[in-house]
């Protein structure tokens, strides 16, 4: 999300080769990032050195850019015009996985359904779906879609301090045959436990455009969460982020946990959580500390 705008060429092609030798295949991005910076540093790093074959490509489209700022418009016309300015910045002829970035309650379902439709039928997307879309708009585009072709994925906020997708996002998707891509999985930052005792000087939390994104996880519920996971980490001799992958990628229907690393030494720090399982105990522990209410209609 920040590629081009926080990080720079340089730190993003060491990170880049960094993820593809551990490994790593999922590039998450989308036309709105850094006002289309970041697909267009993708796209050089793809024409510098990373095999586009190495790489599976996740780009958005759904908010247009006005002179006023971005607006919600997931109509068909909208849509494509944003693909296809998206498949010019990265230098490629497809996408992996094209997602609607988030709900668009002003324009018909079946349109925008259908802009998925014609992406794939064109060959400009390989595979389609939904991303910060509410459980019943999930279910009805899944259901518009049916075949033709299906949705494959949704991709939600989702971390121990961020459960609400539990509540019907998830089950949709798991009923549904999606999968489920987590944005944030480190709760924006938080879940490193770096917001323990301050606000570090060089943290997002502390940064003009991004300190209003981390303030609703600084508070007081968030902080005993931390320090479960802290004390949890420390036991297992991980970092907190590894801890807080491991628990997240346990989950039911994750398919991935999208990390936004600013550096590569960030990177690394979290790559671990992909080999790491949490023992029964500690999982259940921080399920208990970071659990969230459920009532009518999820359960009556």
């Amino acid at each position: 999300m920040t590629w081009s705008r926080d990080t720079g060429a340089d730190e993003a092609a060491t990170m880049l080769r960094a993820f593809v030798d551990a490994g790593g295949s999922l590039i998450d991005t989308a036309a709105s990032y850094a006002g289309g910076g970041s697909e267009e540093l993708i796209g050089g790093l793809l024409a510098g050195g990373v095999s586009r074959a190495d790489v599976q490509i996740v780009t958005k489209a759904g908010i247009r850019r006005t002179a006023t700022g971005g607006v919600v418009d997931a109509s068909r016309d909208s849509m494509l015009d944003t693909l296809d300015a998206s498949l010019r910045r990265l230098g490629t002829d497809h996408v992996d996985l094209w997602l609607v970035q988030r709900h668009d309650a002003a324009t018909d379902a079946d349109e925008t359904v259908h802009a998925l439709e014609i992406a794939v039928n064109s060959g400009r997307a390989r595979y389609v779906g939904v991303s910060n879309y509410p459980g019943w708009a999930t279910a009805q585009a899944a259901t518009l879609a049916g075949r033709r072709p299906a949705l494959a994925a949704t991709e939600v906020e989702y971390s121990l301090v961020q459960r609400g997708v539990e509540r019907e996002v998830v089950p949709a998707a798991s009923s549904l045959g999606m999968g489920v891509l987590a944005w944030s999985p480190l709760g924006r930052g938080v879940l490193t436990g770096k917001y323990r005792t301050a606000i570090p000087a060089d943290s997002r939390a502390a940064s003009e455009h991004l300190s209003g994104f981390v303030a609703p996880y600084l508070d007081d519920r968030c902080g005993a969460i931390v320090q479960a996971l802290v004390t949890a980490s420390d036991g297992l001799g991980v970092t907190a982020q590894e801890a807080a992958l491991a628990w997240l990628l346990g989950r039911p229907a994750v398919a991935a946990a999208i990390v936004g690393a600013r550096t590569t030494d960030q990177l690394r720090t979290m790559l671990g959580a992909a080999d790491l399982v949490l023992p029964e105990a500690i999982a259940t522990a921080l399920d208990e500390v970071s659990r969230i209410t459920f009532g009518y209609p999820e359960r009556p």
